[in-house]
Formats: structure tokens, sequence, C-alpha cells
């Protein structure tokens, strides 16, 4: 097994959903709920990077790991980043960074990605998942992946790339993805070595970057490589919304789950 550590990032403020990392759940915060499941993937550290007392309290309370960090970060690589710095890891030390609200997260999806990073050389890791559906494929909101011949990420983008330009021109609006069509899902979970991390926050946002609103273009632009595993399934929905948050709270209640 590969030795890596996980970083679940918790900001306290939401726009759509305030106080987010303390949605209850089967009578547990979000985010403790995010690192057990993060605790079965073999980590062997997990730590939670949040911005707020009371987040940190909550942690505590359970016996987490807890880091408070800046409150101005501007994403949540930046807030990995402090954690690198404030334990001091090594260049080579694996990362995962670990959403704070993906409570399902599958455990053995944190590992493959850290394994993937480990393997390949790669300064970052990432996970993809093939499209099949014409909605999805042309859906801004679902960002596509293509990848190189040896698996590492060419570019990322909510343009429908590949585009297949006779099988659309064909079919008339692009209502049907051709077979064996090499188009993906990005899946936003990342792992990192502790060196990129360190050097991330004296890089330059890239263009690309600023018009796609995709952060993982910076890395690219700059010239690091991100390796991709491609995932058999497509993971658990996270919590964006008051919607989602009534929906995770069902699936904990007919699940059984509490405490």
């Amino acid at each position: 097994m590969q030795r890596f550590k996980v970083v679940i990032p918790a900001r306290y403020a939401s726009s759509r959903l305030p106080a987010k990392p303390l949605l209850d759940l089967g009578g547990k915060p979000m985010v403790v709920r995010v690192a057990e499941r993060a605790a079965l993937s073999g980590a062997e550290e997990i730590w939670v990077a949040t911005d707020h007392r009371e987040v940190e309290a909550a942690c505590r309370a359970h016996g987490l790991n807890v880091l408070l960090t800046r409150d101005d970060h501007p994403t949540g690589t930046d807030r990995l980043a402090e954690v690198v710095a404030l334990q001091g890891w090594s260049d080579d030390t694996l990362v995962v960074n670990v959403q704070g609200d993906e409570p399902l997260i599958e455990p053995e999806l944190i590992s493959a990605t850290a394994n993937r990073l480990a393997e390949s050389g790669a300064d970052i890791a990432t996970v993809g998942h093939g499209l099949s559906e014409a909605a999805e494929f042309f859906n801004p909101n679902i960002v596509k992946l293509v990848c190189k011949a040896d698996g590492d990420a060419l570019y990322f983008s909510r343009a429908p790339i590949p585009y297949a330009r006779d099988h659309f021109a064909r079919e008339g609006g692009g209502e049907t993805l051709p077979t064996d069509f090499p188009a993906y899902r990005h899946i936003g979970l990342y792992a990192y070595r502790a060196a990129f991390l360190k050097a991330y926050s004296g890089l330059a946002v890239s263009p690309l970057e600023q018009f796609e609103c995709l952060e993982q273009l910076r890395a690219l632009w700059h010239g690091y490589r991100i390796s991709v595993a491609i995932s058999d399934s497509l993971p658990a929905p996270g919590v964006d919304t008051p919607e989602d948050a009534v929906r995770m709270r069902k699936w904990f209640d007919r699940e059984g789950i509490s405490e």
C-alpha cells in the first residue's frame, strides 16, 4: 500500500449552503462523515484544514486532526499548501485532497488516486469517468478531459472535447455519442506531490484558467504533469445546495446511519 496523507479543506462560508461542514448527517457533522470515509482508504494521516473555530471545535470533539488555516485562501489548493508548510512535509509526500462536502466518497477511489500518482511519477493525479450521454457531453457544467497516450491529461475544458466532427455532422445536432468515444468527465479528486503544493502559490494564473474557470489548467500551463486514473463507476454526488443537503440527510436516515 502506497503511503499517503489526506487533507480535507473545510471552508465555513458558502454562498449556497452556509456552515456547510457542520451540516448534521445522522448525528455527526458532514466534515466528520467525510473524514470517516477517508479513514477507510488506508491513509497514514488525515487532517481537516478549516478557517473557522466552530469547525475546528467539532473536529476536535470527534477526535480528528485539525488545523486552523487562513481565511483568505482563494482556492482549496492554497489551503492544502498552507497545511504542507505548517506540517513541514517533505517534497515527496503524497497528499490527497478530499473535498469536505463528499460524505459518500469511496475510500477505494482515494487510495487509487494516490497509487496513480506514485506509479506515474507525475506531479498531480486526478480521476476521469467515461461519458456516454450526449446531454452531459455538451453541458458546460460538466468538465471534460482529454488524455495523452501515457495517461497524462492533455487538456480540461467545459467545451465538448474531443469533438467528433463527422459523427455530429452526420447525426445532426449531437444527440448521440459515437461508439467507443474517448470522452471523459473530470472527477474533482486530486492527489499532489508536496513539492508541487509548495510551488503552487508562486505560479502565475494562466489565461486558460481564467477563461475556463478551471484551476487545474494553471498546472498544465506551467508544464506540470497531471496523470489521470479512469474510474469504472461514477462517484456519489456531493453536497453543494440546500436541496443536496435534504437529499443527503434522507440517505443517512434511510440507511439508518447515526452516530
